[in-house]
């Protein structure tokens, strides 16, 4: 069964920012009296989605139309023009008339109210960017508390709300109901780590393959400051280093110098030389062993160097020292190293309740993604875009996790975020290219984001192909000449930059069979397989050519290679699953499995 547009979350499913509970309505017919509003909430019906899975709450997403705003009460008297709207509806997903929704921000006294429509529909307007509680009731039916949490202004928020039986909304939800503010404790704990058994996950496995691609290019996004090293946030500036001819001299001239052998120790370090770093951090070690910076140098070179098990037992000794979040997340690194991401994951968690720093939320937020803890890297990546709401790669990694969950169009909305805090950054527009293709729908702002990247750099041949892709998916069966011509020149553009781009000539050949040339695309094909050979669905094309024109032993011949390598493939996909090690999460009071977000 396709996803909605508009993703949607069980009960144990829903994200948890912050702590919930239930409220009781009073009695309002504001938005029976707004006209405006009354207009809105026809245009509301139009796009509701009718599909229910069991008793559901739709976790709130921007939209990618804009709503008017209307005066209404308000929160504060700084307004952001933030709307949420949405639908109340029974567990047979019919629309409920006349109930009472009720709307409370957190850390406020304050709250609105407001009374569905024929329709079930209900908006609030105009609000202040931050995190509300909705719920709604009728007849002594009431939904589920649902958390829905704005980052920014302009943001709209759709949100739809299950009435049920107090006594059945009520006593399954408390413990996830009743967790603490994340800033005081994540509601979630790692409680364990799985081998790999079913790859789980939303929707084809292509989709899982790609979330599963992202979750590892998470980890390398670097920082926004590309002159920051964020292994030696302990050491401050150093200045520029010297050349290494001298550093040695300086050596040389003062063997009992703690200052010549850390310094030469350090360039090594900062040049990647591991293994020459280590003798003369060794050796300041010795003259002077209580100095941190050395001591951290001198395990990031044991690191460095493979040697985890001495480089952990350096750092444990630290830690038993002074305990700092840089020696946690450092620690976490080795464990990760070690094949011990159990340990690691704890790690980092401490590491942010000691410092709650962009690089250690970051840290903590990747682990957790890279072991399929999706929901709870949700969680620790919203909270430190909330908290960083300048940092790009915290934006791109929350998209990355939004997309492993299934939350497709809020996954593009953060990417999009993310290009537009560094457009020269090319990470966020590779993330959004992935997920477009991946995606089973075309996704809010990334034909747009994606034009921008070919704009800022038309020498880059992903920047060329995956503008054409999201063209190519706007289009559908669209047989619109011009805009097939565009792709067709963005993708020959890709490839002349780069002729290894075989996904680029794959395209092409797809393009070309579509208007029936025939030996333009087997020559695409055939570009596509020499640029890679472990692109299987060029041989799968090239023989459905080929069995089209006539020569079916060269087509029996491209599906056995297809056949073959597709198997290799799927072997070799299993095995690096079962190399990463799942987190078991406990949300709550209740167990989750990270495999089935």
């Amino acid at each position: 069964m396709s996803r909605p547009s508009r993703f949607i979350v069980t009960q144990q499913r829903r994200p948890s920012f912050a702590r919930r509970g239930y409220r009781t309505s009073t009695i309002s017919d504001v938005a029976k009296s707004n006209p405006t509003v009354n207009k809105l909430h026809a245009s509301v019906d139009a796009r509701r989605c009718r599909h229910l899975f069991g008793i559901i709450v739709l976790a709130a997403l921007p939209l990618s139309t804009a709503a008017p705003a209307f005066a209404q009460q308000s929160f504060a008297p700084q307004l952001d023009r933030v709307i949420v709207q949405g639908t109340v509806q029974d567990t047979a997903g019919k629309p409920v008339a006349d109930a009472f929704v009720r709307l409370e921000q957190k850390g406020s006294p304050d709250f609105q109210k407001r009374r569905t429509d024929s329709h079930g529909d209900f908006v609030f307007s105009p609000l202040k960017i931050g995190s509300y509680e909705i719920s709604a009731e009728k007849s002594g039916l009431r939904s589920l508390v649902t958390t829905v949490t704005t980052l920014s202004p302009g943001d709209q928020r759709q949100v739809r709300l299950v009435l049920e039986s107090k006594d059945t909304a009520h006593p399954a939800s408390q413990a996830a109901s009743e967790a603490m503010e994340f800033a005081d404790q994540p509601n979630f704990t790692v409680a364990g780590v799985t081998d790999w058994t079913a790859a789980g996950g939303h929707g084809s496995d292509t989709r899982l393959r790609t979330s599963e691609t992202l979750a590892r290019e998470t980890i390398t996004l670097k920082a926004d400051d590309p002159g920051r090293d964020p292994s030696s946030d302990h050491r401050g500036a150093l200045g520029s280093l010297q050349s290494e001819s001298s550093l040695r001299a300086a050596v040389t001239s003062a063997p009992r110098s703690f200052d010549a052998n850390h310094q030469l120790g350090e360039f090594y370090l900062r040049t990647q030389r591991y293994s020459e770093s280590i003798p003369p951090l060794m050796a300041a070690y010795q003259i002077d062993p209580h100095d941190y910076d050395n001591q951290y140098d001198l395990a990031l070179a044991y690191k460095g160097t493979g040697n985890f098990t001495q480089a952990r037992e350096h750092v444990t000794k630290m830690l038993a020292r002074k305990e700092t979040a840089d020696l946690h997340r450092l620690l976490g690194d080795i464990d990760e190293s070690m094949g011990n991401p159990l340990s690691a994951v704890h790690e980092y968690e401490q590491a942010v309740r000691i410092d709650p720093s962009e690089e250690n939320y970051f840290a903590w937020g990747s682990e957790l993604l890279l072991h399929r803890a999706v929901r709870p890297a949700v969680e620790v990546f919203g909270k430190g875009a909330v908290t960083y709401p300048k940092s790009s790669r915290m934006l791109a990694a929350l998209g990355a996790a939004l997309f492993a969950s299934g939350f497709y169009d809020e996954a593009a909305l953060r990417l999009c975020s993310a290009s537009d805090l560094n457009p020269a950054d090319h990470s966020p527009y590779i993330f959004l290219g992935k997920i477009e293709i991946a995606a089973p729908t075309t996704l809010p702002c990334v034909e747009q984001k994606l034009a921008r990247f070919v704009q800022e750099q038309p020498g880059d041949p992903l920047a060329n192909y995956y503008y054409a892709m999201a063209i190519r998916k706007r289009l559908g069966p669209s047989e619109d000449q011009a805009a097939l011509f565009e792709v067709e020149n963005l993708l020959n553009k890709a490839v002349t930059i780069d002729p290894k781009c075989g996904d680029a000539y794959l395209q092409l050949g797809i393009l070309y069979f579509g208007q029936r040339k025939s030996q333009q695309a087997i020559d695409a094909y055939k570009k596509a397989i020499d640029a890679n050979p472990q692109l299987t669905e060029a041989y799968y094309r090239l023989g459905v050519v080929y069995d089209r024109t006539g020569e079916p032993e060269k087509a029996k011949q491209e599906f056995r290679l297809h056949d073959e390598i597709e198997k290799t493939q799927a072997a070799n996909v299993e095995r690096q699953r079962k190399e990463i090690r799942q987190f078991s999460v406990v949300t709550g009071a209740q167990p989750t499995t990270p495999s089935n977000p």
